[in-house]
């Protein structure tokens, strides 16, 4: 609504209501004109009215389309004319082929669905021993690939039992590592003690003693033959690593394309490094002829003489006289000093970066006196002086001991223990611990003494189930798998216990009463054990009661 005011006499004004319709529909444009200064457009008197409605008659109207039907016509053409034909007056068909249908008996709609019911039925039986034959034939062929599977796991144990034996023997036969040497002591010390035991038991007096005496001698030939096989072993190995610096060196660069291709590519350090290698091979080559050590002495010559220096000045000199003795007709065996000369001069030539450059980022860096100077420590054992790295320190230790040259010692002359079953195991759990990647803390502070006394003193070296004392074939595995692995969370079984042992969920269900409170007391042990070890100390806190685990 809008008021106005309207003039009605000179002197007087009327107010009047003027209603205002909102269009609910948009405006046909009928005509209007626009003002050309402010663009402001106005319609015709027709577009500004509401229009005017039709009067209603009462009458439902309709459109003419809806009263008419238009009519069509259209001829069709059957399949089969002849189907349409038959016999009349002027046209005869042949009824051979007509057929004589004469009706059934009738049945009922009951009579109908038993007979489906029936039907359906047999169908079942039919069905059903047809699924019976398969299931059988896959349980027959599940329970054969079992069985078979069972049998090649079984052969595999047996071949790996085997296969370890025959390395243990080979270990203890040919010893080239020193845990080789470690183990073969530690069967010495076994012996020692059974033979030692015999004779307390079987002798006595004079006849004691003097096979104690043979015993003790017989010992140290034992000890002195394990002492030349270790130097030799010890030549070996430094013969190894010599040649496996020299392999690096001769390396050639390698990068992966993008393709997936390694491509390879020799530089000119790598060549020298190659060229270096086969002088080195060759000078190194025993029981050759004398015309082809006389020639690859001449290749030296000729390759050291490139670099002017007092090195290569001596080997020169070393090299002129294994000729002029070699054209003496000089037994070989005269020449074995003069030729491990040649050969260590000549790896000193081929370790100095300025004649083979590729070594240099090889070689051990020396450390700075100054830093080096605070890292010593006094062993005294054998009264020297060396860095951190050559302490061995248990977690449970205070002070700095022995070396670890003495702890070696020590150990093949008093206690002879073989960590090499301790080592396997400790590396197993490591692994195991990785891949839960619960980022486990506790298992990389044990060290091998601590897994010793773990599986000797609190698990009497056996196996919790099946009492199995073979350690080889053990694992320390999580009590509780939803906790980190500790001392105090940890049970000792064989391979395929501890596969099972780590697919249960409920502890409580699977094992008895007896059997969890005898772990518990062994958790307890060790966690009063590990409890001095002030590294662990602040793990204690954090562990659980083993017996609750779910």
């Amino acid at each position: 609504y809008f008021g106005t005011s309207i003039l009605t006499d000179p002197d007087s004004f009327q107010e009047v209501v003027v209603k205002i319709e909102r269009p609910t529909y948009n405006k046909p444009f009928l005509g209007g004109f626009r003002n050309m200064s402010t663009g402001v457009e106005f319609h015709n008197a027709g577009s500004q009215t509401k229009p005017k409605k039709r009067p209603d008659k009462g009458i439902q109207l309709f459109c003419k389309e809806t009263q008419t039907v238009v009519g069509k016509n259209k001829e069709q053409q059957t399949r089969n004319t002849t189907s349409t034909q038959m016999t009349k007056t002027g046209l005869y068909v042949s009824n051979m082929t007509d057929k004589l249908l004469s009706p059934g008996k009738y049945f009922t709609a009951e009579e109908y669905h038993k007979r489906r019911l029936e039907a359906v039925i047999v169908l079942q039986k039919y069905f059903r021993r047809w699924h019976a034959i398969n299931l059988v034939q896959n349980l027959k062929e599940q329970r054969r690939l079992r069985l078979a599977q069972e049998a090649k796991e079984e052969l595999w144990k047996k071949w790996e039992k085997k296969e370890k034996l025959r390395r243990e023997y080979e270990k203890k036969l040919n010893p080239k590592t020193k845990e080789d040497f470690e183990l073969l002591y530690h069967e010495l010390g076994l012996w020692m003690q059974e033979e030692t035991e015999r004779i307390n038991r079987t002798l006595t007096g004079a006849e004691r003693k003097a096979a104690l005496c043979a015993l003790l001698d017989e010992e140290t030939q034992l000890i002195a033959c394990i002492g030349m096989h270790r130097l030799d072993a010890n030549v070996e190995n430094q013969q190894k690593a010599i040649f496996q610096l020299l392999g690096k060196c001769a390396q050639p660069r390698r990068w992966k394309a993008f393709d997936g291709k390694i491509t390879e590519m020799d530089t000119q350090n790598t060549l020298r490094g190659k060229e270096l290698l086969e002088i080195y091979r060759s000078i190194c080559t025993k029981d050759i002829p004398k015309d082809e050590r006389i020639s690859v002495l001449l290749t030296l010559k000729c390759t050291v003489e490139e670099h002017e220096c007092k090195l290569t000045e001596e080997i020169v000199e070393l090299i002129d006289r294994e000729v002029d003795l070699l054209s003496r007709e000089v037994k070989e065996c005269n020449l074995e000093g003069l030729r491990k000369r040649i050969c260590t001069l000549f790896l000193h030539y081929i370790k100095t970066p300025e004649f083979n450059p590729e070594v240099a980022g090889l070689l051990k860096v020396p450390q700075d006196p100054l830093k080096l100077y605070k890292n010593l420590y006094f062993c005294h054992s054998c009264e020297s002086y060396l860095p951190s790295t050559e302490f061995p320190i248990p977690a449970n230790s205070r002070t700095i001991g022995k070396c670890r040259s003495c702890h070696q010692l020590d150990n093949e002359g008093r206690r002879r223990e073989a960590y090499l079953k301790y080592r396997l195991m400790l590396e197993d759990l490591r692994k195991a611990e990785v891949d839960y990647q619960d980022d486990s803390k506790i298992v990389f502070l044990v060290q091998f003494s601590d897994l010793q006394y773990l599986v000797e003193n609190i698990w009497n070296c056996q196996s919790a189930l099946s009492a199995c004392s073979d350690l080889y074939d053990m694992v320390l595995v999580r009590w509780d798998k939803q906790q980190e692995w500790s001392p105090w969370n940890t049970i000792l079984l064989t391979k395929e216990e501890a596969d099972a042992h780590l697919k249960l969920c409920n502890l409580q269900k699977a094992y008895e009463a007896p059997f969890i409170s005898r772990i518990k007391q062994k958790h307890i042990r060790a966690k009063n054990y590990f409890a001095q070890i002030p590294a662990m100390s602040s793990f204690l806190h954090r562990s659980t009661n083993p017996a609750d685990a779910n």
